[in-house]
């Protein structure tokens, strides 16, 4: 997949309040891309007429500063509607709002193939005698002005939708591949419940349990003491090291596969000592390693200890 920047510059991206139009060829990827731009924080509007657009920036505050962003799929299902764009664009340049234009192509093979697995009428298919591929060509025809006018022209001929969502993260979100990973590590106690939305789960109860000592009792893990308790043993030892290097294989999979949300659950009986320390190193190190990394304990509050 290639992307080309030889459009007009309208203000960089990271610079404040902004607005994506997102257009292009029917099937070349205009749904996944609008998706991948809810992830990173977009409100994303689908087929909307072009001539709402600065409506809609208005409304949503671009033209007093308000630091929000915009992905609005604008293409020729407005039919048209969507002729206005051009104009539009240039008073939403007048009114001093930076935007920029994506625009999503493919080879005429590739679109016909997806329209025939997809069972769906191309837009443009006006008279029932018109077949698919003239619904295509004609399209690419009416959309030459827009794609002169892209700022960037990414072609989706031979990529995968996992591919196509990590070039607009690039592209939109200035973040690598594993900032874009986000992990919760959480303590948590199996008396009090299994997990639901955990993606990993590790029992830590066989490790030696501070509740039996009666001066750790009514502590934590986030107690020194406790601590020291909990992670100096040789058993802790040895076992959050295997840890650690099971988290530094599996970790860069999750990132491969475009993962967005990753949870790791540590418990232990109560969820106030064992879990609560070890969720604390498995962060640790986890955010020594490069992954933007939360912490929580589910059971930490919870009154009953044991």
């Amino acid at each position: 997949m290639d992307a080309q920047s030889d459009g007009p510059q309208t203000g960089e991206l990271a610079a404040g309040p902004h607005l994506i139009i997102i257009t292009g060829m029917s099937g070349a990827g205009r749904t996944e891309a609008m998706h991948m731009f809810e992830d990173i924080g977009y409100f994303c509007i689908d087929n909307l007429p072009p001539s709402l657009l600065l409506n809609l920036v208005s409304l949503a505050g671009l033209s007093a500063g308000k630091n929000r962003k915009l992905a609005v799929v604008c293409d020729l299902r407005a039919k048209e509607f969507f002729y206005e764009l051009k104009k539009e664009l240039l008073h939403i340049s007048e009114a001093g709002i930076s935007y920029q234009i994506l625009f999503l192509d493919a080879r005429d093979d590739v679109l016909l193939a997806r329209f025939k697995a997809s069972r769906r009428r191309h837009p443009l298919l006006i008279d029932e005698g018109m077949m698919t591929i003239e619904g295509i060509q004609k399209e690419r025809e009416l959309l030459t002005t827009v794609r002169d006018m892209a700022n960037y022209v990414v072609d989706t001929s031979d990529t995968g939708s996992l591919e196509l969502r990590k070039q607009i993260r690039n592209l939109f979100a200035g973040e690598t591949d594993k900032e874009s990973l986000t992990v919760l590590v959480f303590s948590f106690g199996f008396k009090h419940g299994m997990p639901e939305d955990a993606d990993i789960i590790i029992d830590v109860r066989f490790l030696p349990n501070p509740y039996y000592e009666p001066a750790l009792r009514q502590l934590t893990g986030l107690d020194d003491v406790v601590r020291s308790f909990v992670l100096d043993r040789d058993e802790t030892k040895r076992f959050f090291e295997s840890w650690k290097n099971l988290l530094d294989v599996v970790m860069p999979g999750y990132v491969k596969e475009g993962k967005q949300v990753l949870t790791i659950g540590i418990g232990c009986t109560g969820g106030q000592h064992r879990s609560v320390a070890l969720s604390v190193e498995t962060g640790r190190h986890l955010r020594q390693s490069g992954y933007k990394t939360s912490i929580i304990h589910r059971d930490l509050a919870l009154a009953e200890l044991g």
